[in-house]
């Protein structure tokens, strides 16, 4: 769950705003985002609160909630604070302290909201002016209530224990915490249990745990990559190729002498990127489906419904490539069997979120990988669309010193060859990415070391086959390479960031921020 008040940006806006101008310009943002046609899925999605676990339901004045996790907000921010906190996972808001002189304000703030509103009145004209329009009204110390002063996730947790008491936050400590405060106390109120034995699986692979499918998948698409790169690193072309091209390696120097390097670098560059899924998903299922986490099913199930379909792609281009089609259909069966059920019992350990300056470091690395993670989704999709579309971009015509024309001049099935690398590369790349931004929106936990090196061996799996590829066959055009470089750039700066977060020892992470 990004927890975006923390990046350089937030700083920047209260610096020019001022804190609690800037917190509201936050809260009127994602207000603004959640009215519109879908949007407050999207926030709720992209921040991860979905999940709450049954315990945490109750009552609050009298009023069911689905969480006692809330947050109490003043009167001149109920209005932005009822619509977007509930999509960040409060559910319940609490109003106070409402004099007569705001009984205005809370009624038209509280029109459509989409969890229960508490107000808490100074006076009996306010219980009888704003009974009719919320959920309930009351006057003095809430007795089953705590405000919580402080963004300690385990605090929030400990309380929350009781089923009879709700646990409100206010805006402060949300901009301490971040809009992820509310799924990571969620997170540690959720019971857990032990991991079942292999002896309990047993060899029937119907009993297999949803998490060995995805580690299959991992394992097949790394080695599906590593053979597409020593295909590529030695005979370059197979029968089927050779058959459908009518030329052989030879025949391919023949028509251009560096039409065979080009061939090399889009091929390395995706049996690259292969082998960073593999590993993605690999922790995914290890790490995060293997100890009941239901984002990273979720993760699971977006990288692999963006990256499979892609196969499909012959359709436009009229190359069907036997094996790459052969590890599809191999892969796509497990690929369901790992994602067709919800994780097994949650079986994660809940940590405290360490030293304050630890995890602000972390949580700017949060946002850089999930910039990082955007902007090659945007590339995979501009790589694919040039694969189904001209297939060349300028500097590749610069580097053949050739036009397309006289490619398909020498061999009118060359462009559509090309192109089902091209296109490919841009599936692939399309499906990391969404795992990469998501994995760093949702997978963000003190002494969660594996997700600190997946993406970490992702990073060097997919960057520098590329980057080395395209030294040895001389194709350094620098804009080109440039969004590589940035990419380099902003990966490694987010992981030095996040590493003593995300790869605290155990003993770190269990003394680090007792109890308040």
């Amino acid at each position: 769950m990004p927890d975006w008040t923390y990046h350089p940006l937030r700083g920047i806006a209260a610096a020019l705003l001022g804190t609690g101008r800037s917190r509201r310009v936050a809260l009127r943002a994602l207000a603004a985002v959640g009215s519109w046609p879908g949007g407050g899925r999207l926030v709720s999605w992209g921040f991860g609160h979905r999940h709450p676990p049954s315990r945490l339901a109750g009552a609050v004045a009298g009023v069911p909630v689905r969480t006692r996790l809330g947050a109490v907000v003043p009167p001149g921010v109920a209005r932005d604070a009822v619509r977007a906190l509930p999509l960040l996972g409060a559910g319940v808001v609490e109003v106070a302290p409402v004099g007569p002189a705001d009984v205005d304000v809370v009624r038209e703030a509280v029109a459509g909201r989409r969890v229960p509103v508490v107000v808490r009145a100074t006076e009996q004209a306010v219980v009888d002016a704003l009974s009719p329009h919320v959920d309930a009204v009351r006057v003095g110390a809430d007795t089953d209530v705590v405000h919580l002063a402080s963004a300690s996730t385990a605090r929030a947790a400990a309380l929350l224990a009781d089923p009879a008491t709700a646990v409100l936050v206010t805006p402060e400590v949300l901009v301490r915490a971040g809009p992820g405060f509310f799924a990571r106390v969620a997170e540690a109120a959720t019971p857990t249990g032990p991991a079942p034995s292999p002896r309990d699986v047993g060899r029937d692979p119907r009993r297999w745990p949803a998490w060995w499918w995805g580690a299959l998948v991992g394992l097949g698409m790394v080695v599906a990559g590593l053979g597409a790169a020593a295909i590529t690193l030695g005979p370059v072309l197979l029968w089927y190729d050779r058959g459908f091209l009518g030329a052989d390696v030879d025949g391919l120097h023949g028509i251009n002498h560096h039409l065979v390097h080009f061939l090399q670098h889009d091929r390395i560059t995706m049996a690259g990127t292969m082998v960073a899924i593999g590993v993605l998903y690999a922790g995914l299922a290890a790490g995060g489906m293997r100890t009941g986490r239901p984002w990273a099913r979720e993760v699971f199930l977006v990288s692999g419904w963006v990256g499979f379909p892609t196969v499909l792609y012959f359709l436009g281009i009229g190359f069907v490539e036997p094996l790459h089609t052969a590890a599809a259909v191999v892969l796509f069966p497990m690929f369901l069997a790992a994602t067709r059920r919800r994780p097994d019992d949650p079986r994660w350990t809940a940590r405290p979120d360490g030293p304050e300056h630890e995890r602000r470091r972390a949580l700017v690395g949060q946002l850089l990988l999930v910039c990082t993670g955007v902007g090659l989704f945007a590339g995979g999709v501009v790589v694919s669309a040039v694969g189904l579309t001209d297939v060349f971009v300028p500097s590749d015509l610069e580097f053949l010193r050739t036009g397309p024309d006289a490619l398909r001049a020498a061999n009118p099935r060359l462009p559509g060859f090309i192109a089902h690398d091209r296109a490919g590369f841009g599936g692939a790349l399309m499906s990391a990415a969404a795992a990469i931004t998501l994995l760093a929106a949702w997978g963000w936990r003190r002494g969660e070391a594996w997700v600190w090196w997946s993406l970490a061996l992702a990073a060097a799996a997919g960057f520098l086959p590329a980057v080395v590829v395209h030294g040895v066959i001389g194709y350094t055009d620098a804009g080109h390479l440039a969004p590589v470089f940035v990419g380099i750039g902003l990966t490694a700066t987010a992981l030095v960031l996040a590493r003593p977060y995300l790869c605290a020892r155990p003993a770190e992470v269990r003394t680090a921020a007792p109890l308040p």
